[in-house]
């Protein structure tokens, strides 16, 4: 007998169970755990808890857990912007956070969810990058955010972006000597990242006709489609993510942007 196999069907069986459940709860305007479908989770924010980061940040949206750490390092500019810092966001996705997740080579979720971070603080311009200029055309500062997922119960976007922005906004630069080209780790000074905006990303699920915030995990799975809105502090949509097979109609992006600017302003107020 293949127990994996008899295992998968078993599993795949509870999920549609879940998902119906869902869907039909939905359909009453109700959730699983009582919440209105323009609702988050109760959100929990530590600030600089990594004593060797150059700026950190936990965030806990229910039981979904995301700790983020900014490093701060001097290199060599991009060939086509000299005279810019450079911002470089990576995620790890580790099985301990989730029995979905393997060892190994970066998912294609793990991959996306640093993409979908990384642009929202460049496309925002959250950071004044060319204030991160060392000497043009040979040095400039290098922003490194690492995402590292401690717990996944759901909405793993929106919890990565907060604790992203809430991380470089507490950021404080290293001490660099220039004349020796070398920086002083656990030296740091008063200085704080060039910072301009608070983007907020804020993900609309959908399920059957309904819209809602803030899924715990078998929301996310019982939805059809998803789309990520981030915004900034004049309320500027400045990047989208889609996600799932499902086509929207026009009506329907105009509520989720509505829905998600407006529940942004809410959240930046956290950072």
């Amino acid at each position: 007998m293949d127990r994996r196999h008899k295992g998968g069907q078993i599993e795949c069986g509870v999920m549609n169970l879940k998902s119906n459940y869902i869907f039909n709860l939905a359909s009453k305007n109700q959730r699983t755990d009582g919440r209105e479908f323009s609702d988050f989770r109760k959100i929990e924010i530590e600030e600089n808890p990594i004593e060797n980061s150059d700026g950190s940040a936990r965030v806990r949206m229910g039981k979904t857990e995301v700790l983020v750490g900014v490093k701060l390092d001097v290199g060599e500019p991009f060939p086509d912007s000299k005279d810019e810092g450079i911002l470089i966001v990576s995620a790890e996705l580790s099985p301990l956070a989730s029995a979905e997740f393997e060892e190994g080579p970066p998912r294609e979720e793990s991959i996306e969810l640093a993409r979908i971070v990384d642009r929202g603080i460049r496309e925002s311009g959250a950071i004044d990058v060319k204030k991160l200029c060392v000497k043009e055309g040979e040095k400039v500062w290098m922003v490194n955010i690492d995402i590292h997922i401690i717990n996944h119960d759901g909405n793993l976007i929106d919890a990565a972006a907060l604790a992203s922005i809430i991380a470089l906004w507490n950021a404080k630069f290293p001490k660099y000597i220039e004349k020796e080209d070398r920086t002083e780790y656990g030296t740091k000074t008063d200085k704080e990242l060039p910072m301009k905006y608070k983007p907020v990303a804020v993900t609309v699920y959908k399920t059957g006709k309904d819209f809602f915030l803030d899924p715990n995990i078998d929301e996310e799975e019982a939805s059809t489609i998803r789309l990520t809105v981030i915004s900034r502090d004049d309320d500027d949509i400045c990047a989208l993510q889609k996600g799932g097979t499902e086509p929207l109609t026009m009506e329907d992006v105009e509520k989720i942007f509505s829905l998600a600017v407006k529940k942004a302003a809410e959240l930046r107020k956290l950072v």
